[in-house]
């Protein structure tokens, strides 16, 4: 059978960190274009990993019948516009988290779905992670009775990333830390829970430490090659909030940067017949009773590679149709959410979804 000729729009951080890798590492996939509008990060690539052929306008990609899947890696503004071009192209589509910067954005990109027959999923690749399956397999299995409340942290003392670029600009990521750190931990919250529809949202998103970009202090940037201390910085680095949903209630904590170095990155899932702590990106706890004895043991696995098995479980799809968990009908439940969140703290107000 022959490869699927894939090609990658957009190659910048997360593509390098990912995409490009796991189409290397599937078996099925082959690599015909990598595209990027800056000319020199599409030749890099392409003289880096030695395959593919750098173009500059996604337009080529999707005037070529060979090509069958593509990845969209670029900033978010362009992800429902390249997606939705991708998808009536004939292509089917991995398109990086988050799905889009509105929940409105989003449900364009899944009547476009809808209306091609093309997959379109999105790439919240915790749905990939073993941690986070073997969660959801005990939570399936009634280990922990009813999940009735789940808390979620994901706070960093000074880890803007990309400070007055892309990032820090609302017009083009949609937001701040919120959606580009809280959409991995709330679609864990959903995905083990049986992404349950939201009810309501009480929340507050905060722009404080990074406003002042010429005197943000920190040890570490993510993508600080974007950085433009004369750019925009108008998007959230601290939000907290309360939702409840028709599963569990959620409470949550996010920063980018908070006056406070210590950081925490996990999510608590509470039962009543046990619990579980997820340190994101690691391994979890289980806390429970047996015997009228207290007992907590930490599982043990054989991890996958997420961001692989994600590659290569688009691939698949794309010949055999299947309906993955990262499908955009499913992302879009999470993408209604977090608008409930930026809708509640924009109002000063509870949201009823």
């Amino acid at each position: 059978m022959s490869k699927v000729k894939v090609a990658v729009i957009g190659c910048g951080t997360i593509a390098n960190a990912a995409h490009i890798p796991g189409y290397l590492h599937c078996p099925d996939a082959e690599i015909k274009y990598l595209c990027d509008i800056i000319p020199e990060r599409a030749d890099e690539a392409v003289k880096k990993y030695g395959v593919g052929k750098a173009v500059y306008d996604y337009h080529e990609i999707l005037a070529d019948p060979e090509v069958e899947a593509v990845s969209v890696c670029t900033p978010n503004k362009m992800h429902p516009i390249i997606a939705i071009d991708s998808l009536r192209a004939g292509k089917h589509v991995l398109c990086e988290k988050p799905a889009a910067r509105t929940y409105a954005e989003v449900l364009k990109m899944q009547e476009a779905q809808h209306e091609t027959g093309k997959t379109l999923n999105i790439g919240v690749v915790n749905r990939f992670n073993t941690a986070v399956n073997e969660i959801k397999k005990i939570i399936s299995a009634g280990e922990l009775g009813e999940i009735y409340h789940v808390y979620v942290s994901f706070r960093a003392h000074r880890s803007i990333p990309g400070l007055g670029g892309a990032f820090t600009t609302k017009d083009i990521a949609g937001g701040g830390v919120l959606i580009d750190w809280g959409v991995h931990y709330l679609d864990i919250v959903m995905y083990c829970t049986g992404d349950p529809s939201p009810v309501t949202a009480s929340a507050k998103a905060f722009s404080k430490l990074g406003v002042d970009m010429k005197n943000y202090v920190y040890e570490g940037m993510w993508a600080e090659n974007t950085k433009d201390l004369n750019g925009t910085y108008d998007v959230d680095d601290f939000v907290t909030g309360f939702v409840r949903t028709a599963g569990p209630t959620i409470t949550f904590n996010g920063a980018w940067a908070q006056n406070i170095g210590v950081g925490e990155a996990f999510i608590d899932f509470l039962g009543d017949k046990g619990g579980v702590r997820l340190q994101y990106g690691g391994d979890f706890t289980v806390y429970t009773t047996k015997d009228g004895k207290l007992y907590n043991y930490k599982p043990e696995y054989q991890s996958v590679n997420m961001f692989d098995d994600e590659l290569a479980s688009f691939v698949r799809c794309v010949r055999t149709g299947e309906k993955l968990p990262s499908h955009i009908d499913t992302v879009a439940i999470t993408a209604k959410l977090m608008q409930g969140i930026y809708d509640s703290s924009d109002a000063g107000r509870e949201i009823v979804f």
